[in-house]
């Protein structure tokens, strides 16, 4: 009997020790990305009250991150929405403000975003650069978003400023994009690279007109 209780004490401990292990490495994501927000101003976004950005020379957007009452402006129309309103004549338009702000925003997207998975923490060589960068995976789910399933793998300096990244459409194993993040420039404590260039230099998606009042 004693050698069945004390089999028994084994078993429960070792199984307590992998569920301990598991909320360690949750707890380790959880600061990873929380350390990347931080690194980017997410500390200063509590003082946010507009964003103004034109993204790629195509789209001008103006944010009011109180009210989430949003402007659209492009060359052929101007269109107001709200997103906790999104009609049949809005959501094109959401979809852009969605895909626009979140190459603007990615830092901050990593603590925002629900339904997502965030791989552990690796070291590798970047795509581009051939640097080796911090490395982690964030892989949305098949049920969340305008674009569910896609992942992106985000390389970071020790400093926790995000360096390039990879974009795998639906997560399949080719990129289906990588470029850099360049150019950060600070804007009332939020930090926000400017300029996003392919290994080929060919290709840079620029943001202009930044804008971000405070309170």
């Amino acid at each position: 009997m004693k050698k069945l209780i004390y089999i028994s004490f084994i078993s429960l401990l070792f199984i307590g020790c992998k569920n301990q292990s598991g909320t360690n490495s949750i707890e380790t994501e959880i600061k990873i990305t929380q350390k990347i927000a931080n690194a980017h101003g997410f500390e200063n976004w509590k003082n946010v009250s507009e964003v103004s950005f034109t993204f790629n020379g195509k789209r001008s957007w103006k944010w009011n991150t109180r009210t989430d009452d949003i402007t659209l402006i492009t060359s052929k129309d101007t269109i107001f929405y709200n997103r906790k309103f999104i009609d049949s004549l809005s959501i094109n338009a959401d979809k852009a403000f969605i895909n626009d702000k979140f190459w603007l925003l990615v830092p901050f997207q990593l603590v925002w975003d629900k339904g997502t998975t965030i791989s552990l923490l690796s070291k590798e060589n970047a795509p581009i650069s051939k640097t080796e960068l911090n490395k982690i995976t964030l892989l949305y789910s098949n049920e969340v978003g305008y674009t569910p399933g896609d992942a992106y793998d985000i390389y970071f300096d020790n400093d926790y400023l995000i360096k390039e990244w990879v974009f795998r459409k639906g997560n399949q194993n080719e990129p289906t994009l990588a470029n850099t993040f360049e150019k950060y420039q600070d804007f009332n404590g939020i930090k926000i690279a400017l300029e996003h260039k392919n290994a080929e230099g060919n290709w840079n998606l620029k943001f202009t007109d930044v804008i971000i009042n405070l309170n």
